[in-house]
């Protein structure tokens, strides 16, 4: 009588203990399948914050893209020339100061011969804009470009010419036209005048 009580307790016991196995081994994998589900959303939220880096990067690589030139006048002529002026402004020292681009649209080497102007003084001045000028109408005067006291103008030098498709920055200063005068004309060699409005410097 003893013995069958043990062995029933026994067998109780051991039903209790596997019951016991089975509960924590379910409760495990539903702890393990609960990590599985934070990870995949975690996984699942990377690429979107990633995607949104990426855009923001965009956006400063967009706002830090340097704008384009603007363009005041632009004339063609001699030799297949595109001369485009980007910038004319009036200076507090008393001088304009008239810059923009060249571009060599022809298939020949371009010197810039007959843009160095036909005064004696300028011939020191090679390949360069030394022989433009700024023509005020309204006033009827003409400006030539400043010079040093060697006669060397205040304004760009192709030094060795301008290749075929080759586009290069220019510059030229004059003496300022009276305050009231905000429109004029650029002309240089054979190149047709090209009509600029001044603008003030900071």
């Amino acid at each position: 009588m003893n013995i069958r009580r043990t062995i029933k307790t026994r067998r109780a016991m051991t039903a209790v203990a596997i019951t016991t196995g089975l509960v924590l081994t379910v409760a495990g994998c539903g702890g393990g399948g609960g990590d599985s589900d934070d990870k995949s959303e975690k996984g699942a939220s990377s690429p979107a914050t990633a995607k949104g880096n990426e855009g923001d990067e965009k956006k400063d690589e967009d706002s830090q893209a340097p704008a384009a030139d603007e363009v005041l006048a632009e004339v063609k002529g001699e030799e297949s020339i595109t001369l485009t002026v980007s910038s004319a402004v009036r200076d507090e020292g008393g001088f304009v100061t008239i810059s923009g681009k060249v571009t060599n649209g022809g298939s020949r080497f371009w010197a810039a011969a007959n843009w160095r102007g036909e005064e004696r003084e300028l011939n020191k001045n090679g390949s360069s804009v030394a022989g433009a000028n700024l023509i005020d109408n309204t006033g009827k005067k003409k400006y030539l470009v400043l010079r040093d006291t060697e006669g060397r103008c205040l304004c760009t030098n192709f030094t060795g010419g301008v290749k075929p498709g080759q586009t290069t920055d220019w510059y030229a200063q004059f003496p300022a036209p009276p305050e009231g005068t905000s429109k004029v004309a650029f002309q240089v060699g054979a190149m047709p005048p090209a009509s600029i409005e001044l603008s003030e410097g900071e």
